[in-house]
């Protein structure tokens, strides 16, 4: 067999030492670019191809982070998911990209800058440990989205590898998490609903969630604090619009409408919109809606979504970042770092909209 080359035939080529070799494939953000160009040159002419497994041998590490993700619409029974209800095709600006994908944009574009591969798995509650293990298996740290997986699951990986949950914490927890500040965010929003809309009657519109439920308290002590009566938050189900009609066509025959839908996120709100605007009620001018997270759809809906934007793209290149950061100097306790949030104020409470 011939013998391929090797990293110190590439640091000779190159004029270079091995070590420049190895950061400039490994961690290229530590290399000068003209250096990393002339590197990566010489690997080109001489066939050069570098070994991961080899690296990780040396190190004890693998050069990968994990990314344990879900589809939203994929964590519904086939029977319950209605996907062509409201733009169409399953793959159209309502649907993608959502949330979860903006995010995992971000942990994708930071591992690239960072020179780390990333494996990207997911699953049903059924399938759901056996793909987080099997992932975990395979790379140094791991980021994991709210409830994908069981919480014993996640001590267990995290016992043995850094872990990054993305979202507010349930109780006490060991984990690294990147979270935004969703109470401020609520916070800005209903005191322009109530302050300047002068809206008295809501009614919250969710998916039970750590990061919902620090919503919904914070918009429960809003409206305590304004005298407005709180009521329990409405259930419904994105991607589902026919238990969102159901809902709305309940409310509406009881004459139990509010002045406006907040909702804790901006999937439900562009369903409770369209459902709204299906069943002949004008928004805003019958029923104001509201959203949480600032996704695409929010922008192309008409009216335009007024919303609480999150830095979803700097969420996932946070924790890309924490994991790093721990890989290379692990912390005293976990590290937490919460995100600023903003109000896109738009068309869908009654405004003109901003340039947005």
């Amino acid at each position: 067999m011939v013998k391929g080359p090797t990293v110190y035939d590439v640091a000779e080529r190159a004029g270079v030492s091995i070590a420049t070799v190895s950061f400039a494939f490994s961690q290229p953000h530590r290399v000068r670019e003209s250096t990393r160009n002339s590197v990566l040159d010489a690997a080109r002419e001489l066939g050069y191809v570098p070994s991961a497994s080899a690296r990780g041998l040396a190190k004890g590490r693998t050069g990968a982070l994990g990314l344990f993700s879900f589809d939203f619409l994929n964590l519904l029974p086939e029977a319950e998911t209605d996907r062509t209800a409201i733009g169409g095709a399953p793959d159209d600006f309502l649907r993608f990209p959502v949330w979860v994908d903006e995010v995992q944009r971000g942990v994708e574009l930071e591992c690239f800058s960072r020179g780390y591969a990333l494996m990207i798995g997911g699953g049903n509650k059924a399938s759901g440990e056996r793909a987080v293990t099997d992932i975990a298996g395979r790379v140094d740290g791991l980021i994991i989205f709210p409830r994908t997986i069981p919480a014993e699951v996640t001590r267990r990986i995290s016992a043995r590898i850094p872990v990054v949950e993305l979202s507010d914490p349930e109780g006490e927890s060991s984990l690294h998490r990147v979270t935004t500040d969703n109470a401020s965010g609520i916070r800005q929003l209903m005191e322009h609903l109530i302050g300047f809309h002068r809206f008295r009657k809501f009614m919250f519109v969710s998916i039970p969630t750590a990061d919902t439920e620090a919503r919904y308290n914070a918009y429960s002590a809003v409206l305590a604090a304004h005298g407005l009566a709180v009521q329990p938050p409405l259930e419904s189900r994105p991607g589902t619009s026919a238990v969102t009609a159901e809902l709305i066509a309940e409310l509406q025959d009881s004459g139990s409408l509010p002045d406006c839908f907040v909702c804790a996120n901006d999937q439900e709100a562009v369903v409770v919109l369209e459902t709204l605007k299906a069943a002949g009620i004008p928004v805003p001018d019958r029923v104001a809606v509201t959203g949480f997270d600032g996704i695409v759809a929010g922008r192309l809906v008409k009216p335009t979504l007024t919303t609480v934007r999150q830095p979803m793209e700097l969420i996932g290149r946070t924790a890309v970042d924490i994991l790093i950061d721990t890989l290379t100097d692990p912390p005293a306790s976990p590290a937490h770092r919460q995100l600023p949030v903003s109000l896109a104020v738009r068309e869908s409470c009654g405004c003109r909209g901003e340039g947005d």
